[in-house]
Formats: C-alpha cells, structure tokens, sequence
C-alpha cells in the first residue's frame, strides 16, 4: 500500500459506499471482514481479524483501529504487512432478542478437569498452486516426516525481502537435516503473478528453495492467512506448532526448528550461534520524537478505502469519487504551498488508477514529478514499465542530488552528479540509504517517460539494510 486488486471487491460495492462515504462526515464501520485478499494496507494500519459467520444478527462493529505509530515505545518499527480488509456492505439492524429464562436448578454432573493446552491443529493441505520453482509439485502428505516451514511472501515486500537472509541460513543449516522451505509466494499487485517476474525475484534474491505460486489465494485462504511475511512450522506428523508474522525474532523460530527437526530423530549436537534479529539505527532509537513514515500506496483503491475506515488517505490530493469507475483518469495535479509530511503529491498530469500512478504524458524537461516529505534512514519504491522499455527517473533529496553517501542501491550517478533510477524491470527499487536516520526530508522523483508507474513507498530504520 498495492488493473485489479490480488482479489478486487464485488465491482458493485465500491461505488454505493463512495457514494455513502461522500454524504456521511464519518466512515461506516465495518464488520471484521473474512476475506483479506486485497493488497496491503499500510504498515500503519492494523488488519481486521478473521471472524465466525455469525447466526443472528449483531449491532455493526466498530472499524479497526490504527496500529500503535511506528517509533513509538510500544511498537519501535512495522514488522510486517497486514494484508487490506475489504469493506462489506452495511449490516441490517440488530434485533434484540427476549432474555431466556431461568434454567432449572440441577446437581453438576462431576467431569474430568479440561487440558489446559490446546492441542496444534493440523497443518492445511496445500492448494491451487499454479505453477512451482525450484522444485516439482510438493504436497504436505508427501513431505510427512519432514520438518515444514511454510513462508508466504510476495517478491516486491520489503519486510519479506529482509527475512530473506535468515531463510538462507536455516536453509544451509538444515537442509540435511530434514528441514523444508516451502515460498508460497502470493501476489499484492497484478504484476506479481506473472511467472516471469517471480521466477526471476528468487534469481535475484538467491532463493534455492521451493517456491509455489499462489495467485489464487487458495493456499493463503486455507491458512487463513493475513500478512506478509508469515511462518508456519509443521511438525513430522503434519501438525502447525509454531508460527510468526512478519519480521524478527528469528532466534526463537529457529529454536522451535531444531526443537521439532531433534523430536524427528536429527543429530543437532553442534552448538550453532543463534541470528539476532537486525540492529535499529541508533540516531532513531536515540531520538525521542523519532517517527518512521508508514508505508504510502499510490492509486485510489486503498486511498478509498482508508477513507471509508475513516483515515486520512496517502495521497492528499486525491480525487476519489471520480475515480470509482475503476478505469485510470487523466487529472492534473499541482502542489500546494505547503507539503505535509508522510503523504505522496503530484504534480503535472497524472493517469489515475486502482494499483498505481502513472505518469500522463511525455516531457523533455522533468516538469511533472512525485514529491514526499519522509522520515526514515532509507526509502524504497515499487515501479514498473507497461511497454518493457526502460526510463529514467531523476531522483533529489532537499533540492540537491544523491550523492554515493545517502544513495540507494539502485541509484546511479552519472558524470555531471544527476542522481537517477533506471527502472527496467516491475520490483522494489532502492532509493535512499542515508548513513544515518532522517526526519522530514523532501524527496522527488521525476521522469519524462509516460511509463513512469508508481506503486507504493516503504521505508526503514535499520542500521544496515534497505
């Protein structure tokens, strides 16, 4: 938070609450929602929980609240990404029913004490897989006996991109011994179901083990599944003994693999050191009003939606109830005086769709661009070309260019000091690694090109790393 959604809502919906949105001054509250397939929402935001159909009616449950500000002491950074509640339609009223009466008075039957510990449910079979990486079509039956890490991932999210490193280590070290990774990679925007491009994800990241491709949500949904990333360790009888979401504590999850792989017969004498999880850059910790900007999505859906859930969009300018046919619209965008801070502007002419911002026209003097006033120690960007071709984004922080101190991984800079982008490929671009955390910085990305395409915006605060 990203032309369709990894599932779109019923195409009748979205129009009716636009519309409902636009005549009430506060958003509808939602009921907690049984299906999360819809790109994320930002990591500010928490996903409502699965919910039991329920079997009479209930008064309307009030819409979730915000997840406690990343920086703050409770919650110092996002850990993963919750994936995005789609909106039902509105509840009947609730009826009351007559209080019962009172039970006859009864001797107890004496009963044997209940366990207190809840047996681990049986792992879900894995489901509409459409094609596989790395390996041939797996099923859990089949790898009964083994030990079974399920992560479900999707190439272009960062908190999966930086859980890759403590994969490939559990990887080298167990493998042997009976360990299996399987990537059930599920898609956030559209392009990240085309084989191609996973396929070459797990190129570039170094991923040897099974990758599944879950385009459907099938194996997701049987998880009931609702982040990015998402661990799910099962034992060699098939059963679910542990599980973690998003980032860190890798230390315990591996703790719980050597438990599982020793109980499945392994000699794991070795006295290995455990990972630690990764560092915080300590000009954030230090400072007491540090804020990490959540991550920002381009396009109107989830600007749509974070305003029926009654928060404040990503993009301050955004033109929502024009935007409800679903279809991209040409508006031209200008800057207002003053930029808020943690929210994505435009300015020129600029096509309008559900997963993303494109660039309308073709320039030769970069006078249309992206403008984000951040605080983060390093920035990153999903964009991708429609026509194949590649482009060129000019990139500046506070008016200047990038220069190789504060620059990221995929900026380049050319001979007379312009720092750019050379966007060739639909992933997760690295733009900013400043050598130490930032606040309110004013970044700006521009490019001639038409297919200049932006999908969302994440940010960081680690000491090393994107």
């Amino acid at each position: 938070m990203k032309s369709s959604f990894c599932r779109l809502w019923p195409a009748l919906w979205l129009p009716v609450l636009l519309l409902l949105a636009a005549a009430c001054s506060t958003a509808v509250a939602p009921e907690p929602a049984d299906d999360g397939r819809p790109a994320a929402m930002s990591d500010s935001v928490a996903a409502a929980a699965k919910a039991p159909t329920a079997t009479a009616a209930v008064p309307p449950v009030p819409p979730p609240a915000p997840a406690i500000v990343a920086g703050s002491p409770a919650n110092p950074l996002p850990t993963g990404k919750p994936a995005a509640t789609p909106i039902p339609p509105a509840m009947p009223p609730a009826t009351i029913a007559p209080p019962a009466p009172p039970a006859a008075t009864a001797i107890p039957t004496p009963r044997p004490p209940t366990p207190t510990a809840t047996p681990p449910p049986p792992a879900a079979e894995l489901a509409g897989l459409a094609a596989w990486i790395n390996s041939d079509p797996l099923t859990l039956q089949q790898l009964r006996g083994k030990v079974v890490l399920i992560d479900f991932w999707t190439y272009t999210c960062i908190n999966c991109i930086r859980t890759f490193p403590y994969l490939k280590l559990w990887h080298s070290r167990y493998a042997d011994d009976g360990l299996v990774i399987l990537g059930i990679h599920t898609p956030e925007f559209e392009f990240e179901k085309d084989l191609a491009n996973v396929r070459q994800a797990t190129v570039d990241n170094g991923i040897v083990w099974p990758v599944a491709q879950d385009n459907d949500f099938a194996t997701w949904d049987a998880y009931n599944n609702r982040y990015w990333p998402a661990k799910y360790l099962i034992d060699r009888d098939g059963l679910v003994r542990y599980t973690h979401f998003g980032e860190g504590h890798y230390a315990e999850t591996e703790a719980h693999i050597r438990e599982l792989l020793t109980a499945a017969g392994a000699d794991l004498s070795d006295d290995l050191a455990p990972p630690a999880d990764q560092l915080l850059d300590p000009a954030f910790v230090n400072r007491v009003d540090a804020f990490l900007t959540p991550e920002l999505y381009a396009g109107f859906q989830r600007n749509v939606q974070s305003l029926l859930y009654g928060l404040d969009p990503y993009i301050i300018q955004m033109d929502y109830y024009q935007s409800s046919d679903q279809s991209d619209r040409v508006v031209d965008f200008a800057l207002p005086e003053r930029l808020r801070p943690h929210y994505i502007y435009f300015h020129g002419s600029w096509a309008v769709g559900p997963e993303q911002m494109t660039h309308a026209r073709i320039t030769d003097d970069y006078a249309d661009y992206i403008a984000l006033t951040y605080s983060a120690k390093s920035v990153n960007a999903v964009l991708t070309s429609y026509t194949g071709d590649s482009y060129r984004v000019r990139v500046t922080l506070d008016g200047e260019y990038l220069t190789n101190e504060n620059r990221g991984a995929d900026i380049r800079i050319a001979d007379d000091g312009e720092s750019y982008l050379l966007v060739n490929e639909p992933r997760l671009y690295e733009i900013v690694n400043s050598p130490a955390y930032t606040a309110e910085k004013d970044l700006r990305l521009s490019s001639n090109s038409a297919d200049f395409s932006l999908f969302a915006f994440t940010f960081g605060v680690y000491r090393d790393g994107p």
